[in-house]
């Protein structure tokens, strides 16, 4: 017995649109130097692996990222095309800086924090030089970081301003409300937004 005719969606649908971003595969060196990391970094479990390729998850998906063992592997001049960095998003502002904490107190430390205005971001680098952004949302809804964006402040400074993650924590701590926290502040005197990034 045949089923019902079915229909594709139009051509304008949004249902064409993917519904989530599945996972990242990164090409490395070392398979056994980037699992460890990443279980570290992400907290994650694996879900499969073999003497050529580990998968990762954090969540109930079966594998947010990917890892190729390819020992042959040179590591890519930052002037070429390629990924620039994966970011991940945590639920809060106090769980991203414990976060911070915990990798801290493993030798896992940012090379950059810089509040870029929609978030607070704290910036890694894997075993093979992969970057990860590790960040908080600073606004609840897509509309109020349209507004931001809209507001000329980020025409002014696109970057954001650097900060100490330290402080940060300790700022937090003390009880100083989450919107002073996440306000960035204006660019230091005589700084422009290219001063404030890092490499």
């Amino acid at each position: 017995m045949n089923e019902p005719k079915r229909a594709l969606p139009d051509l304008a649908s949004s249902e064409l649109r993917p519904v989530k971003l599945a996972h990242v595969v990164l090409r490395v060196a070392e398979l056994a130097r980037s699992r460890a990391w990443y279980l570290a970094v992400l907290q994650a479990r694996v879900a499969f692996e073999n003497e050529m390729l580990c998968f990762l998850s954090y969540d109930d998906e079966h594998h947010r990222i990917g890892l190729i063992a390819r020992p042959d592997l040179g590591r890519e001049a930052d002037a070429n095309t390629g990924l620039e960095h994966i970011a991940f998003t945590y639920g809060s502002l106090a769980a991203l800086l414990a976060n911070h904490r915990r990798l801290a107190a493993l030798g896992i430390v940012p090379y950059w924090c810089i509040n870029h205005g929609p978030t607070i971001s704290m910036y890694y680098r894997d075993p093979d030089g992969h970057r990860l952004e590790l960040q908080h949302d600073v606004f609840e809804t897509a509309a109020e970081v349209d507004a931001f964006f809209a507001g000329g402040a980020y025409a002014e400074n696109f970057m954001g301003v650097v900060f100490d993650p330290a402080d940060l924590a300790a700022r937090f701590e003390a009880g100083e409300p989450l919107a002073s926290l996440t306000a960035r502040p204006g660019l230091p005197v005589g700084k422009g937004p290219w001063d404030m990034f890092v490499p």
